[in-house]
């Protein structure tokens, strides 16, 4: 990967989580990209992976300071909420991978 622009990173890394985690209503996979909260979570992680801090528990703990707004505003769940065990550790896996290879 080699990417010493933060921006490409950031833009990668989104682009990455993105594609690859969704949330999960009533068994619809609404994947992060869809949902325009890709760049929001990469931003938010982003710390962690160039303080070298990439473990479980602390996304965990990111993705439960991210508000989701559902009935239209009316209700707010952590996205940790919204996340299938799945995309955890699939998120968990990408943000390894990147913490690696920067």
């Amino acid at each position: 990967m080699a990417k010493t622009n933060t921006t490409e990173l950031l833009e990668a890394l989104a682009a990455e989580i993105g594609e690859n985690v969704y949330i999960d209503i009533a068994k619809w996979h609404l994947y992060l990209s869809n949902a325009k909260l890709h760049t929001v979570v990469a931003e938010q992680l982003y710390p962690l992976i160039t303080s070298d801090a990439v473990n479980e528990d602390q996304v965990l703990q990111v993705l439960g300071s991210i508000p989701i707004k559902i009935g239209g505003g009316r209700s707010e769940l952590p996205l940790s909420d919204l996340l299938p065990l799945q995309c955890q550790v699939t998120l968990v896996d990408i943000l390894e991978k990147y913490q690696r290879e920067i």
